[in-house]
This record gives C-alpha cells, structure tokens and sequence, in this order.
C-alpha cells in the first residue's frame, strides 16, 4: 500500500501542493463536527424554518457579489495572502459568532461573513493549481477529496458529544474549536507556501488600478470564454454538477423516507456506504483511470449517474437493494467525475486569466443553480420522483457535454494544452 501511486504523490508533494494538501483536515475535522446539525442548533436557538432560509437566502445573494468580486481581490492582493485574510473571514469569525449566538441576527451576520468564503475559494484554487505539476493534478484533487471523505467518519463524535453535555453547549465548544482550527489551518497554509508565479504576474499588472479599473476589464475575459469552447463545455459540466448536487442533497431523504417509506434512523447508513465506496474508489480505481484522456471516464460517469437515478426512481417500497446499488454507483461516479471536471478546469482556462475567468464561471454557476431548489422542491411537491427524473436529464446532458469537452481537448491540442502546461513545474 506504501508504494501505491496516490501515496506516491502525496509524500512528492512539494510547494504550494503541498502546503494545500497537507492542511486541508486542519478545515475539514472541525467542519465536519458540527456542519449536521447546525439547522437543529438554530432551530434550539427560537429560528424558525423561514428564518432559516431566509439567512441562507441571503447568503447566497452576498455570495454573487463575493465571487464577481473574487477575481479582482486574487489579482490584487495575491493567491496567498487573499487566502490568509479571507479563510479567517469566512470561516473563523463565523464560527465565533455562531459560537455566541442568541438569535436569528447572530446567525444571519455569520452568514454574511461567511460569504466571503468566495474569495478564498478563488485564491486556494490559484494557490493549488497554478505551479503544480499537471500529471500530478488528478492525485491532488484526490487527496483534497480524500481528506474530506475520512474526516467525514468522525461526524458521529459530534452527535457522541450531544448525547451526554446537550446540543446547544455542545455546539457552542464545537463551534470554539472550530474558529481555533479554521485560525491555525489559514496561518499554517500561508508558512507552508509561497505566491504563484502567475500571481507574483498579476499584482504587478494590477497594482495601479482600482478595483472598479480591474471589473471593466472583465468584458473582455467574458468575451475569451465566450470564444473558447473549451471553457464553455467545462462550464456546463460544473452547471449539471451543482444543480444536481442540490437537488440530490434536499431531495433525496425525501423520496427514501415518503416514497419508498425507508424509516429515518436507517438514512445515516446510506452516506457512510457513499464515504466508504468513495475511499476504495479512490484508491483502487482512480489511479488506473487517471493518467487517462478524461473523454471516456467523464462519458461512463456520467452514464453511470443516470443509472443510479434510474434505480431510485423505479425502486419499490422498502427496495433497500435498488437503494444500495444507486447509492454505490453515485458514489463511484462521484469519486471518478469530480477530480477529472476539477482537472479539465485547470486545462481549459487560459492560466493568465485564471483567477477572473474562474470568478465569472462562479457567478454564472451561482445565478443558474439559484431557482433550482425551488424548481425541484415545486417538482417534488406534484410527484417525489420529479426531481430526479430532471437529473436523469441533466447527467445525460453532462455526458453530451463530456463527449463535446472531448472532441474539443483533442482538436486544441496542439496548442492549447502545452500552453495550460506552462503552469506546470
């Protein structure tokens, strides 16, 4: 197992790979603690359920602004130090005032300053990526998923812990350790790494201009990605992504437990299978389909996808096995499509523009993917099965895309390819 190739990778991580990677549970462990019952808290806090959305409303309309705005801050105050300031931002101030919080204004101003978490999704991307080695890059996205995946096997200790002190004390310390976490994770990352050479590039070129200078800018970056189909298929595949990623996420409990009448107690199973699969996927299957052009995989991923929807919806009442071989085969088809997409966005921006095209592929995913809850919680509301016959239909839209994504890689290779590489080391 020690000369397996992602163990390989991860101990040849040097650089700004390594100073992401080795930190990332420093964010997960404490993240994962108390990310599931954060509703509950809230609600033994006096939050109704429209306060509630209401707060998650108006974070993601905070949230617009942040990643249009993210471009322009990366440029201007650089990957490592954008990701300094704004992890501790959007991640350790929160924290702290969730940690106090005594009403419905504490948690909306968590909220608000947890938006931010925008810039510094920018800036640890640019961080990651842009002096990497490109053969590297799947490995690497491996781990950061990798690192989630196994910190995500220590949410039970949280629910431990509310078991013998309560929810709200125990959320309050949680909520403690997390903000020292989220603090030392943020400063350790900044010691363990050093500003990009496209960054170093792009405070120089920005270092006279003002923020508004730099946002006119971005209707010629709109018009490179509107020109690069490239970008554009990569786009629409993160699209098909994120709004089924939502749908799955509010709606999946809902037709297991009203629709095939699963009890409740059973549904926490179901995403330690998914973790579990995920894991061995990783590191059984990744490493052979990884070197591959992502053509083929991202095809039979997302053909895979459709299956398992085909499965949920067309299970029987109480058909745990239906259940069992969907969720097997989403977490297989999670574990191969998410580090290839996260691959080709590397390969498809233009590495000079990375940090503003990656700002406008954030907004445009932010305004799309918005109305889709509502959408599926409308679909929903007229048959349980709606929702996930519309990602039957965005997955075999995501496969069109892969084989459009793919045809496009292989035409631009001579040229467009080897320039990405000069991002390498």
């Amino acid at each position: 197992m020690i000369n397996h190739s992602l163990f390989t990778t991860l101990k040849s991580l040097r650089g700004n790979p390594r100073g992401v990677v080795y930190t990332e549970p420093l964010w997960g462990i404490p993240f994962n603690l108390y990310a599931p019952y954060v509703s509950i808290y809230m609600l033994a806090l006096g939050l109704t359920d429209k306060q509630i959305g209401l707060t998650v409303s108006i974070s993601w309309g905070f949230q617009i602004i942040m990643a249009l705005l993210s471009g322009v801050v990366t440029d201007k105050l650089g990957r490592r130090r954008t990701t300094l300031i704004f992890d501790i931002l959007a991640w350790s101030v929160p924290a702290l005032i969730s940690a106090l919080a005594l009403n419905y204004w504490y948690f909306l101003a968590a909220a608000v300053t947890n938006s931010v978490w925008r810039f510094t999704h920018n800036s640890w991307t640019c961080l990651l990526v842009e002096d990497a080695d490109q053969d590297q890059l799947v490995d690497i996205y491996s781990w950061i998923y990798i690192a989630n995946i196994v910190v995500g096997f220590i949410a039970p200790l949280a629910g431990a812990f509310i078991g013998a002190f309560s929810l709200v004390p125990t959320m309050r310390a949680l909520y403690i350790f997390a903000a020292i976490m989220f603090t030392l994770k943020a400063f350790v990352t900044y010691w363990m790494t050093e500003e990009t050479r496209q960054g170093k590039v792009r405070m120089h070129e920005t270092r006279h201009q003002s923020v508004l200078d730099v946002l006119g800018e971005y209707k010629g970056v709109v018009r490179t990605v509107l020109h690069s189909p490239q970008t554009l298929y990569t786009a629409g595949i993160l699209l098909v992504l994120g709004i089924s990623s939502i749908i799955s996420g509010s709606f999946w409990a809902i037709i297991v437990t009203e629709k095939l009448h699963v009890p409740a107690q059973y549904l926490s199973y179901f995403p330690f299978l998914k973790s579990a699969v995920m894991l061995v996927f990783f590191f059984v299957v990744m490493p052979r389909i990884g070197k591959m052009h992502f053509k083929l995989p991202l095809l039979f991923g997302f053909l895979g996808y459709v299956l398992s929807q085909v499965l949920l919806v067309t299970a029987p009442d109480q058909g745990y096995f239906f259940l069992v071989i969907s969720v097997f085969l989403e977490a297989c088809c999670f574990a191969a499509v998410s580090p290839l997409v996260d691959k080709m966005v590397v390969l498809t921006v233009d590495p000079k523009e990375r940090a503003r095209i990656q700002s406008i592929m954030y907004v445009g995913t932010i305004l799309i993917t918005s109305p889709f809850g509502w959408i599926a919680g409308t679909l929903s509301e007229i048959n349980k099965n709606l929702p996930f016959i519309l990602n039957i239909i965005l997955f075999a839209s995501g496969a069109v895309l892969a084989i459009l994504a793919g045809r496009a890689s292989q035409k631009a290779l001579p040229t467009e390819v080897p320039e990405a590489g000069a991002t390498g080391t």
